[in-house]
């Protein structure tokens, strides 16, 4: 739940949240959140607890100060949500849709990211992280589902569960220095990446299928030199490259929403 107020918003922490992902959302920093929340001890947040967050210059607020998207996904669910988003007009839906699915798709390379890590690193919080990340797309098949229905959700839902396990397969392999499989598994991530911009494009005709395919690829092989940074140990770069993530990930999102709202005007 996010409540806006003043510059800063009031969130309702929910499973998996951390303060190291919330700074990534909302475009701030650790050390900006333990500040704003002296009380609140980062390393044993509850669901439920409400903390203050002051998001930064690129965080883009879902609606105006005195509405509520975000307390009614929580409260009354995608489809209200969505219904809610729908009685305006397109000029209106954009940013709210824009706002949601980058959140969504920044969700997903920041979890893929700590997936990545927890394999190489073999962390406890592994199976946490990926069963975080997995939510993920059943949290786009969600925003999908008021538009196109149960079937095209699920349809995607499977599809890019497939994306993520594919990639927790190329890394054990990678990690393993298993180049033939590695091959192999990345032309089977690859065919997945094609397989959802057909899918997409099949949806909606506004989603050109040449060029998600391009924007699934750049997805993909910025992954991928991620993970080799990491194994190499060269960390710096590994972060630096993040960035350019998530800034793909970020045109990703804008092409999804800008899509929707071409197919449903006004």
């Amino acid at each position: 739940m996010v409540n806006i107020m003043n510059g800063t918003i009031r969130y309702t922490i929910r499973p998996y949240d951390t303060f190291w992902m919330l700074a990534q959302v909302f475009n701030t920093t650790v050390e900006s959140l333990m500040e704003l929340n002296p009380d609140v001890d980062p390393r044993n947040l509850q669901v439920g607890q409400v903390i203050t967050i002051r998001p930064g210059f690129q965080y883009y607020a879902p609606y105006p100060a005195n509405n509520n998207m975000m307390d009614n996904m929580i409260d009354n669910g995608m489809d209200d949500l969505m219904d809610d988003m729908m009685d305006h007009d397109d000029d209106d839906m954009l940013p709210d849709l824009t706002d949601y699915f980058r959140m969504l798709w920044g969700e997903h390379v920041l979890w893929t990211r700590m997936v990545i890590i927890g394999i190489i690193n073999e962390l406890p919080e592994l199976q946490n992280s990926t069963e975080r990340l997995l939510r993920n797309a059943t949290d786009f098949a969600n925003a999908l589902r008021p538009f196109y229905g149960d079937e095209v959700a699920q349809t995607f839902e499977n599809l890019f569960r497939q994306h993520i396990t594919i990639a927790a397969e190329l890394v054990e392999a990678a990690k393993m220095g298993d180049s033939a499989q590695v091959d192999s598994i990345w032309q089977s991530w690859v065919d997945n990446a094609n397989q959802i911009a057909e899918f997409l494009n099949s949806i909606n005709p506004y989603w050109s299928a040449d060029d998600w395919s391009a924007m699934m690829q750049e997805h993909l092989e910025l992954l991928g030199e991620n993970v080799m940074l990491l194994l190499e140990g060269n960390f710096t770069e590994s972060i630096n490259g993040f960035d350019e993530i998530q800034a793909q990930a970020m045109e990703m999102a804008d092409m999804m929403a800008e899509g929707i709202v071409m197919q449903f005007p006004g």
